[in-house]
């Protein structure tokens, strides 16, 4: 008897020691995942006239956002321009939280009878009657200061979406590098401009350049924040570092004011 349980203690024991080192691994993959970076794609919707607009914000209302959301993707946003001189552009941001799932999402979408159903109007428009002029696509990478996006809150908003190209891809990492190490992003902060995302642009137009998105109660909120930034003793005291000046790092910074559609999850 004591024999068998001896032998039955080993096995045990045995099993255990093979069975924790694989839970191990698991919990280590689960928090490389937990650290790792977002990737947000970031659509713009190129339109000509209403008809084209109610297209395509049908589509990401009734069939992609749906879609998206039963892939596993949340807090997808949908914005248009808060002010536009001609017919306004649709911006699309989808965050994803690495590579695999962006390409879970490539692979499986189009799988969705739902979304195709949802979304038939739209995906089968006519080349004689196109639900969009063009669509500008950009995929990011998150900052590693700030690997995932905030959700800024329901309460009514307006959001600014600031793009700053650089001339090299070496001033743009040092640009990233201001954000990131040298404390630009804890600035933001501190002076309540609720960000949303800051990311990288790995693909797309007009590299290198870094995007951006940050939210204000109001027009005046804005003005009163950049003023506050723009003479903050700390960015003073980064800026004037030369290796960080603007002139060196920045070549042009574009900037839009957008606000958020009724269904769209930021």
């Amino acid at each position: 008897m004591k024999r068998r349980s001896f032998v039955k203690a080993s096995l045990v024991t045995s099993a255990a020691a093979t069975i924790i080192p694989s839970a191990s691994m698991a919990s280590s993959v689960i928090d490389q995942h937990k650290n790792e970076s977002q990737l947000y794609e970031l659509r713009i919707y190129t339109l000509k006239n209403d008809t084209q607009q109610k297209l395509v914000e049908d589509y990401l209302k009734n069939a992609a956002i749906p879609a998206l959301n039963r892939l596993g993707v949340k807090n997808v946003g949908v914005f248009t321009e808060l002010k536009s001189a001609d017919q306004t552009k649709v911006y699309v941001f989808i965050p994803y939280n690495n590579m695999a799932d962006f390409m879970h999402v490539t692979d499986n979408l189009d799988k969705d009878k739902a979304y195709q159903q949802q979304g038939s109007s739209y995906l089968n428009a006519l080349a004689t009657e196109p639900a969009y002029e063009r669509i500008e696509s950009s995929l990011l990478k998150a900052f590693a200061h700030t690997p995932k996006l905030a959700l800024p809150g329901t309460q009514p908003r307006i959001f600014e979406l600031r793009q700053y190209q650089s001339a090299t891809e070496n001033a743009g990492k040092k640009k990233i590098e201001m954000f990131n190490d040298k404390g630009e992003i804890d600035i933001f902060k501190r002076l309540g401009f609720k960000p949303v995302f800051y990311g990288q642009t790995l693909i797309g137009n007009l590299r290198p350049n870094l995007t951006y998105m940050v939210t204000f109660d109001d027009m005046a909120a804005h003005d009163s924040h950049w003023k506050a930034f723009s003479n903050d003793p700390e960015w003073k005291k980064i800026s004037a570092v030369p290796e960080y000046a603007d002139a060196k790092l920045v070549s042009k910074i574009a900037s839009t004011f957008i606000v958020p559609t009724a269904y769209s999850q930021i």
